[in-house]
């Protein structure tokens, strides 16, 4: 945080010719009410809003939940699968890359002599870059607009959950005592509560079921060169959508330069950081950001490189905030570098709850043993015990809970109604590490904020969001008890078994587990592993020579994009 507005700072007051000390070597007097000055607000405001949104889209299975069954021919989604995150040696390769370029910009600025330059090229770049994570919050955003229009499920105000089925295209309840599936004669629509109104004819009612069913399938597109390249792929509705209006608002930001722009562009980026960008375990998250603190600490306090690139730099690399006691600029390093930590906080809250929801199940374990008691005579001793294998509760997919959540949700209450444990399960399950970490980084900004307006002179923002952050975590695993469960955590695929079986105590707690090779069927008879294994560039030839097989000879480029029929009503 810095009066000269570097990237990964705030920037506020201008620094007097002698910052940060009265006449009589005192630190000056501060004016607290000078933090609800609407630019200093807007800055802690903004940064929580992005690392709520950011951690949220960032969700996934956790390894203690068990993957979706799916549908005949449905294929497992790509964002479920566990990808290598951030290691240990990242801890020194990051401030070491920083250096690299926070130093080459500085002396190619110096050699430029005019920045106009490098901001034309540093615009262009990442407005070509902030595409993909614009289209991606675009899409999200209008799924989850999509889920308030057609959600899943609904409850109505005597808290009876009324469930949508796209198959059938009806809804329905499920009776309490039998679990039978009744259809509700006269709701044969995808809309909920007093929305049905809106389809009173067969014909609306239809284009409604269609429309539902354009937004929520997947669609396929193929490109094809022949001889040259070959692509198929899954995207949405909505994804594509995003994309397209990122891709105006990109080129707008190029030809203008505005604010507003820059900084619409500037969340993208750090959603997209969320998305690609992850420590693996706890420990390793907290050893990058005490790295990236010194590394902020130094360039802020004990070189010119970082001030005079903040400077001299306009590019959709921070936040931009005008008010009336200044510009005050908020760097995306403030945000993505500790939210990274508390979106894998978040992760583990959703962790932990799957954890509460597995069920134990008894099951004999035999072991055979040999022994020769004499030459020639071998005895087999067999002992039978009784162990319990975990049993996983199936995950369920966070997107497009949250239009289930509005409508499940009663007028005056925070939780949905608990028949829709659908919602309960992706929204509005326990979160007390990222609410604490949430809680940690706003008193690290208000912190900071206050040291730099108080000394008035620039403050590197890390100095104080990192220990904000980690400090909240840990504290909150010791007052828990749950340290040895923290430092054990890791996205790394090691936890993600299938089948365990575990040695429980009187009390039922969980005291040993081991994994037993011989209890994965599931993958097997579902046929999930062959899909799995096929690499993108194997399965790529293959699709090139089946799609050129598709096409007549005289077709040298291809384009489709085909969406799986919608289902007929049953008669």
């Amino acid at each position: 945080m810095s009066s000269d507005g570097s990237p990964l700072d705030v920037a506020g007051i201008s620094s007097p010719s002698a910052p940060g000390l009265s006449e009589t070597g005192a630190p000056p007097a501060f004016d607290f009410s000078l933090l609800l000055e609407s630019q200093f607000v807007l800055v802690i405001v903004s940064a929580l809003g992005i690392i709520w949104l950011g951690a949220h889209g960032s969700l996934r299975r956790p390894p203690s939940a068990a993957p979706a069954k799916l549908k005949k021919g449905e294929k497992r989604r790509d964002e479920e699968k566990f990808v290598e995150g951030l290691a240990a040696s990242d801890a020194i390769r990051f401030p070491i890359m920083l250096a690299v370029v926070l130093v080459s910009l500085y002396y190619l600025l110096q050699w430029l002599e005019d920045p106009a330059i490098l901001n034309r090229i540093l615009r262009g770049y990442m407005g070509i870059m902030a595409i993909a994570g614009l289209g991606e919050l675009t899409g999200d955003a209008l799924d989850n607009l999509a889920s308030l229009i057609f959600p899943a499920v609904w409850a109505d105000g005597t808290g009876q959950v009324y469930r949508i089925d796209p198959d059938r295209r009806c809804q329905y309840v499920i009776d309490r005592e039998t679990g039978e599936k009744i259809a509700i004669k006269g709701r044969e629509t995808p809309l909920p509560g007093r929305l049905a109104s809106l389809a009173p004819s067969e014909r609306s009612r239809r284009l409604l079921w269609n429309i539902r069913h354009l937004l929520n399938e997947e669609w396929t597109a193929r490109i094809l060169l022949r001889g040259v390249f070959s692509a198929k792929f899954n995207l949405r509705a909505s994804g594509l959508l995003g994309f397209a209006m990122a891709a105006v608002a990109a080129m707008a930001y190029h030809w203008t330069g505005w604010d507003a722009l820059s900084n619409l562009l500037s969340i993208a980026m750090c959603y997209a950081s969320f998305m690609m960008i992850s420590p693996t375990s706890f420990g390793i998250g907290t050893m990058v950001l005490a790295s990236l603190f010194v590394y902020d600490v130094a360039m802020v306090f004990y070189t010119p490189y970082m001030i005079t690139v903040a400077k001299n730099i306009d590019a959709p690399i921070k936040l931009v905030f005008t008010g009336s006691k200044g510009v005050s600029m908020l760097g995306l390093g403030d945000i993505v570098v500790p939210g990274m930590l508390m979106a894998l906080a978040l992760r583990f809250d959703l962790f932990q709850h799957y954890q509460k929801q597995a069920k134990l199940e008894p099951v004999q374990l035999t072991t055979e043993m040999t022994s020769e008691t004499s030459p020639g005579v071998t005895n087999i001793t067999t002992t039978t015990t009784t162990q319990h294998r975990r049993i996983k509760a199936p995950y369920v997919d966070t997107r497009g809970q949250w239009g289930n959540r509005f409508w499940t949700t009663p007028v005056g209450r925070l939780l949905p109604v608990p028949e829709a444990s659908e919602a309960i399960a992706a929204t509005a399950f326990p979160k007390p590490y990222f609410y604490a970490s949430l809680v940690g980084y706003a008193a690290g900004m208000l912190v900071t904020l206050t040291v730099m307006l108080m000394y008035r002179h620039g403050q590197p923002a890390l100095l104080y969001l990192v220990p904000g952050v980690t400090g909240s975590l840990w504290l909150t695993g010791l007052r828990r008890g749950e340290l040895k469960d923290m430092w054990g955590y890791t996205e790394d695929g090691s936890l993600d078994t299938e089948d365990v079986v575990v040695e429980v105590d009187g009390e039922g707690k969980v005291v040993k587990q081991r994994v037993e090779d011989g209890l994965k069927e599931e993958k097997k008879e579902s046929g999930e592993g062959k899909a799995e294994t096929e690499t993108p560039g194997n399965d790529g030839d293959g699709e090139q020579k089946r799609a050129e097989k598709e096409v007549s000879s005289c077709e040298l480029f291809v384009f489709s994009v085909t969406v799986p029929p919608p289902a007929e009503p049953a008669a």
